[in-house]
Order: structure tokens, then sequence, then C-alpha cells
């Protein structure tokens, strides 16, 4: 296994791990971001105020990018098992 293809591998595994935890991640952004505009607009500073609506976010998030979450992963781990044979020499 060469430095090139370690590092190709490397790349190619960030990318869809990227990927897979970017929609899940926006959601709890944007969700936190309005939530705080919301508490800074009504001055109510309630810490715990922001981890209801976030939680419900990302649950969501998962539920309907689930499926090409998981499309994406099957597709890379076959991709990654079917090209071993080139990785071992």
């Amino acid at each position: 296994m060469t430095e090139a293809t370690v590092a190709s591998l490397g790349t190619s595994t960030f990318i869809v791990a990227a990927k897979l935890a970017g929609p899940v991640l926006l959601a709890g952004l944007l969700v936190g971001v309005l939530v705080s505009l919301l508490q800074a607009a009504t001055q109510v500073q309630e810490m715990t105020l922001v981890f209801i609506p976030k939680i419900l976010a990302v649950a969501t998030a998962i539920v309907v990018f689930g499926p090409w979450m998981f499309a994406a992963l099957t597709d890379f781990t076959i991709a990654l098992f079917s090209n071993l044979a080139l990785y071992a020499h």
C-alpha cells in the first residue's frame, strides 16, 4: 500500500464522514441559532430551553436523511471491500 493510496483512502473517508454528519449538524445548528434569536428577542434566558427543539431537529434530520446516509455509507463500504485486494499490495 503506497502513501498515495493511504492519502486517497483517508480523503475519501473524511469526505464520506462529512457528508453523513453534515445534515444532522446543520439541523442542530439552525435550530440552535433560531432558538437563541428567539431567546434574545424575548429576553428569556433559560439555558435548558434550547435542548428539546435541538433534539427534535436532530432526530427529524436522522429520520429524513437516514436512508440517504445509509446508502452513502453502504456504497462506500462496498467500494472499499471490492478494492481490498488492491490495498493489500
